[in-house]
Order: C-alpha cells, then sequence, then structure tokens
C-alpha cells in the first residue's frame, strides 16, 4: 500500500491514465456521426436524429462518470494493486461506451440495442461503486472524505446502476420508456441520491 504523497509519480500516472481513457472514450463518440458521400445534407441530418441523441446522452454520461471519477482520486490518500485494478475494470467498461453508444443511435427502435446499451452503464455504475467501497472499506480515503461515504459507497449512490439496471427488461416491453427513464437521472439523480444517504446541502 502506497501513500499518494510519497508515491506522486506512481499516483499522477494512474489518474493521467483514467482521464486518457475517459478523453479517448468522450472522443470517439463524435465518429459515429456521418453523413453518407452525395447524400442531401439536411436530409441526413434530419435521418440521425437518434444517432444525435445517442451522442448527446453518452457525451453527457461520459462527462458525469468523470467529474465523479475526479472527485473520488482527489479524495484518495492511499492505494494498493487491487484499487489499480478495480480502476482497470471500471475503465474497460467506460472504454465500452462508444460502441453501444454506436448501437443505442442505429437501433434506437431495437430492445436489444437498448437493453445492451443500458447493461452498459449498469456495469460502469456498479464497477465504480464497488472500486469507491472498497476505497472506503480499506482506509484508502482522506480523512476529510469520511462524511462523504453514504454518498459515494452507500446502498443510495447505487441509484444510477438500480435506474439502467431497471431498465434493461423495460427495454423489452417499450425501447422508448427505457430511454425515458433514463432521464430520471439527470433530472432527480443527486437530490434523490442526497435524499437516500441523508445529506443535506447547506443553506
Amino acid at each position: 500500500m502506497l501513500h499518494r504523497d510519497q508515491a506522486e509519480v506512481e499516483f499522477s500516472r494512474i489518474v493521467a491514465f483514467s482521464d486518457g481513457v475517459f478523453a479517448i472514450a468522450i472522443t470517439l463518440l463524435v465518429l459515429a456521426l456521418e453523413i453518407p458521400p452525395n447524400a442531401d445534407v439536411a436530409d441526413a441530418l434530419g435521418d440521425r436524429g437518434a444517432e444525435f441523441f445517442a451522442y448527446f446522452l453518452s457525451f453527457a454520461v461520459v462527462g458525469r462518470f468523470w467529474m465523479a471519477h475526479h472527485r473520488i482520486f482527489g479524495s484518495i490518500a492511499l492505494f494498493d494493486t487491487t484499487l489499480v485494478l478495480f480502476n482497470l475494470a471500471y475503465l474497460a467498461f467506460i472504454a465500452l461506451i462508444p460502441f453501444t453508444s454506436e448501437v443505442l443511435g442505429n437501433y434506437s427502435d431495437d430492445s436489444t440495442g437498448v437493453a445492451l446499451y443500458a447493461a452498459n452503464l449498469t456495469a460502469v455504475s456498479i464497477a465504480s461503486w464497488v472500486m469507491v467501497r472498497y476505497a472506503y472499506r480499506h482506509g484508502l480515503m482522506r480523512d476529510e472524505a469520511e462524511r462523504y461515504r453514504a454518498r459515494f459507497a452507500g446502498v443510495g449512490s447505487l441509484l444510477v446502476a438500480a435506474v439502467f439496471a431497471f431498465s434493461i427488461p423495460l427495454a423489452f416491453v417499450s425501447p422508448t420508456l427505457a430511454t425515458i427513464s433514463w432521464a430520471s437521472l439527470f433530472v432527480l439523480g443527486d437530490r434523490m441520491v442526497d435524499r437516500l444517504t441523508g445529506i443535506r446541502k447547506p443553506t
């Protein structure tokens, strides 16, 4: 087990690698947006509404996961091989998002395509929760981060995973309803987690 201040180079490489995976994943999202050669631009853009939706949704999701990852690793005091392996597993699912996002954009009316995307984000959310919970349980977090244990490592923090997991069977009933259910995370996500974990923001 190493202290981040005593192994600054190693820890910085972990964070830099993680940021690189996020940067590449978020950049690859745009590659799914194509206009065929010799096509009418207006018609082509109109036919790609689902692809643009998948792009902006995934951009927001990856950005949100990156912000959470940045906040968590900023609160880590110690790290070990197990935490690094958990982080790699988490990043593996992050790197998969451009693929499942492209499938979602091309097959937004297909239950399997929507369920695949939801399964990917369920895996990302659970991997993040496992990694953060490990860090808290093994005393790897800074002392001042203890007050956020319930927020980041409690049951309430599994809300994102629960919504995406619920949308997997829902996709086979209605792909549209499954997609709409994801919007609840952006509308109520943080407030609902704060309520479930008992956190009160200062007034």
